[in-house]
């Protein structure tokens, strides 16, 4: 008897134990059993979700692959229909428990209509967002069904268009490939503009469950967003204010604790009401490590958690990765103007690095593996910022996660670019939903630096000089100008900027980009705010150029060039391969695109005949181009204090102004500019009949330095030399040396040698930068120089000796179609007699690689 009645006692201790110990939350991720169909019509297929439509049809076998050839034309009817989705799945009883039980649709894409068991619960309108709803009532024990209707979005816009009586610009919108004529529709949807084709990428028009939609159930209260203020730092401490929001279902007594660990920096209680409640708590962090872009210092983070407890029990977390900086925009009148830089912790950042857009048209199906691969591949081309793009899409966490952890900084972008939106109060409505979601989702990462309300409408529409501007405003009655201008003002100088003031504090605020002061445009030479210059490129300016249209920041110019050949294969056939067949027409969004790289490489090299050799001659155009730039930006330092060249990525395999391809193959753009953003650099301007040497420094602290010039032929014969002693500078360029070209050597002897201009600082050369007197088109380069090479297994994959006895010039090395990986550099110069030593890292495990198998070609031999 004893026995059993110990038995009894056990099993009432043990079912004691176990409601103390039973979660007060839970989480079901509903990622199975998804079905799909066109709406009404056909039968149910499996669906992938996260996933868009078009993947899922592809994967269904139901549409080509648009990326191949010209098939996303036979793609365009995706966008006019309308699709569903279901789910059925399971719920056990003991989840119904949950005092709460809320859907979470963290990203629909973008007007769908979410039913529960037959219930409409949510309406969605805008791909920005994520959606919540108090589900409970709806759900049973055992089978559900969630279904989800997603309206057709050119269906919408139509109907919006036809609601607002007249159309509005939107440059980039492709509708007549869509097969809508002149009727531009994205500009009404507040969906990624990109998906309606842009001049790098084609239309396609999705729509899906592109972020994960899951169920959460919980009891009491929970927290829901957490924002570590930061209020004032300093080496002895830092001061901040944990901004806690919390969702109560009754009212009762809280705690509310936040920890470093297990150290606890504040505690306070707190009275919560039913609903929604916000609690300040301050707190301190001693002896504080700063938060530094990887170039400058460590990029540090503090893990802090926000704890709430009921009844003195822990109940739920959040824990968010911080740092601590300062970061501002200082803007000081000068007798040119006034300045514009980033000031991160007290000292002055040129910012280094490139515009940044999707990475897909399909953003589901972009890997964890290949967002590491974008950032290292920045952080490896010592960029130290991004500029998240205004015709996107506000970046998955992760991307702003890696963006913290490698130390780089975030210019981020609202979503609107080149296009005038409307101004209704619905409108309205939805962008300050939009903005107050994605300020509050962004505002605990480090690496933001500032908020920027669009791209190029300032510019584009021109409000202020009637003389300026694309010619968007002279279509329009004027009492239509007013009104367009109404609503630009009302989002752009009065909505965003509030919305940023109150939700996240001391966080810079620009209107557009390019931007100049209010009431004025900004231009090519305008001294103040920062600059967009095309006038290479679209108005065919020479290179040279970059060194005559300098502003304070450079947050955009750019040179197109097609991907690698091996990348081409991937959407064009054999018959293709012309520049001007329809398939590489169809994958060159630029109308001017082919032939403007044609008629630059006419300028500068000699075209080569045959079509591999002209990609590969195209990208060193574009790596040129760019580099010269940046040269030229950076020899300009303090006056200009930026540059971000358009663009590092791609979203689809295609010729556009990209660094990596699709693929996240590197061009030589990205070799190139990984060499000019290094910390010291030397630039070099041949110009006028004279040779003008810059240094640039990003690093603190004057030294001993010393410039030595070597002029060698290329068989490796020393000319001329000339070597200089000075002092590198601190943060900023100084022009080091002019030389008329006569000095050095005469022009016929210019096509036959190469001037090596290497930098030394204590015995250490700091840069090494070969420079040619001439234009490549007129050198008289090796046509077969001979080429040793040995390659050994390595560590980290593969190490490549090279060594030759005359000069080759660009040295582009590539394994094959078969193999693909990263080289640590290449597009080089091999000059004669020296030994080059360059690792390469193989994609695929398990790769034998000898010297046999290594292909080489230099600007010599593109015939």
């Amino acid at each position: 008897m004893r026995f059993f009645s110990f038995l009894i006692l056990m099993a009432l201790l043990s079912a004691l134990l176990g409601c103390q110990t039973q979660p007060n939350s839970a989480m079901i991720e509903l990622k199975d059993n998804w079905t799909f169909r066109q709406a009404n019509k056909g039968s149910w297929m499996p669906a992938t979700v996260p996933g868009t439509v078009h993947t899922d049809l592809m994967q269904n076998g139901k549409i080509p692959d648009p990326y191949f050839r010209m098939q996303e034309e036979e793609v365009q009817w995706v966008d006019k229909a309308d699709w569903e989705y279901r789910c059925r799945f399971t719920i056990e009883e003991d989840f119904l428990d949950f005092e709460a039980i809320t859907l979470q649709c963290l990203g629909l894409d973008t007007y769908a209509d979410v039913y529960l068991n037959g219930q409409l619960l949510i309406l969605a309108d805008n791909f920005f967002v994520a959606y919540e709803k108090e589900v409970k009532p709806w759900l049973k024990v055992g089978e559900n069904q969630l279904r989800i209707f997603f309206h057709s979005p050119i269906t919408v816009g139509l109907q919006a268009l036809s609601k607002n009586k007249y159309g509005l610009p939107a440059t980039n919108d492709q509708s007549e490939r869509g097969g809508l004529g002149d009727k531009k529709v994205s500009v009404f949807l507040r969906k990624p503009g990109y998906h309606f084709g842009w001049d790098w990428g084609p239309r396609l028009v999705s729509s899906g469950i592109y972020r994960p939609i899951r169920l959460m159930g919980w009891n009491k209260a929970r927290l829901t967003d957490v924002y570590f203020q930061q209020d004032s730092l300093s080496d002895e401490k830092a001061q901040l204010t944990a901004r806690c929001e919390v969702e109560s279902l009754v009212e009762h007594e809280g705690l509310i604790q936040i920890y470093q660990g297990d150290t606890l920096l504040a505690t306070q209680e707190v009275a919560l009401l039913k609903g929604k409640n916000e609690f300040h708590l301050p707190l301190e962090i001693y002896d504080p490590i700063r938060w530094w872009t990887h170039d400058l210092g460590k990029p540090h983070l503090y893990k802090l958690t926000a704890r709430l407890s009921y009844q003195r029990k822990p109940i739920n977390e959040i824990s968010r990765k911080i740092g601590l900086r300062t970061i501002k925009i200082v803007q000081e009148p000068d007798k040119k103007g006034s300045s514009f830089y980033f000031e991160l912790n007290g000292r002055a950042v040129f910012a280094k690095g490139a515009n940044y857009i999707p990475n897909d048209m399909f953003i589901p199906r972009v890997s964890k593996k290949q967002y590491q691969n974008l950032i290292r591949s920045t952080v490896d081309a010592n960029m130290n910022m991004l500029r998240v793009w205004g015709g996107g899409f506000y970046e998955n966490d992760i991307f702003y996660e890696l963006c913290n952890e490698q130390g780089v900084l975030v210019w981020q972008d609202f979503m609107f670019a080149c296009s005038m939106y409307p101004g209704d109060p619905e409108f309205l409505r939805n962008v300050e939903e939009e903005a107050v979601y994605n300020v509050k989702r962004l505002r605990n990462h480090p690496c933001m630096a500032i908020w920027c309300g669009n791209n190029e409408i300032d510019v584009a529409w021109a409000q202020y000089n009637e003389f300026m501007g694309w010619g968007w405003k002279q279509l329009y009655t004027m009492a239509q100008r007013r009104e367009i201008w109404q609503a630009y003002d009302t989002i752009f100088h009065k909505l965003l900027p509030t919305i940023v003031g109150a939700n996240h504090a001391g966080m810079f605020y620009w209107p557009s980009s390019p931007y100049n002061v209010p009431g004025r445009h900004a231009n090519s030479h305008t001294p103040n705010g920062d600059i967009h210059y095309w006038g290479v490129w679209h108005s065919e300016h020479p290179f040279s150029a970059y060194y005559d249209n300098i502003g304070r920041f450079m947050s955009e110019y750019g040179f197109q060039s097609f991907p690698e050949f091996k990348t081409v294969k991937t959407y064009a056939l054999p018959e293709d391969w012309n520049i001007e067949s329809p398939v590489m027409a169809a994958h060159q969004r630029s109308g001017i695109g082919n032939l403007r790289i044609r008629s630059y490489m006419q300028q500068n090299y000699r075209v080569p005949a045959n079509f591999e050799h002209f990609l590969y001659v195209g990208q060193l155009l574009q790596a040129e181009g760019i580099k010269m730039a940046v040269e030229a930006h950076r020899a300009s330092m303090p006056y200009c204090m930026g540059s971000l060249y358009w663009q590092i990525n791609d979203v689809w395999p295609v010729a556009s102004w990209s660094g990596m391809d699709y693929y996240q193959r590197w061009k030589a753009l990205h070799y190139f500019i990984k060499k000019a953003f290094e910390p010291t650099i030397t630039a070099a301007l041949v110009k006028d009949g004279k040779l003008r040497l810059s240094i640039i420094s990003d690093e603190l602290g004057e030294r001993e330095g010393e410039l030595r010039l070597r002029l060698i032929d290329f068989n490796g014969e020393t000319l001329w030399k000339k070597d200089t002693s000075l002092q590198l500078p601190q943060n900023t360029a100084l022009q080091a040396l002019e030389l008329p070209l006569t000095e050095i050597c005469d022009s016929n002897t210019a096509k036959k040698t190469v001037l090596l201009v290497d930098l030394y600082s204590q015995g250490r050369r700091v840069f090494h930068n070969p420079v040619y007197l001439v234009s490549a088109k007129v050198l008289e380069l090796p046509s077969a120089p001979a080429i040793e090479k040995q390659v050994f297994p390595d560590k980290e994959g593969f190490l490549i000796r090279l060594r030759a006895s005359q000069l080759a010039k660009n040295v582009f090395l590539d394994f094959g179609d078969e193999v693909d990986g990263f080289f640590t550099d290449n597009y080089f110069d091999l000059l004669p007699g020296e030994l080059v030593e360059v690792v390469f890292k193989p994609k695929q495990k398990g790769v034998s690689l000898t010297a046999e198998g290594l292909k080489i070609l230099s600007l010599g031999e593109a015939k």
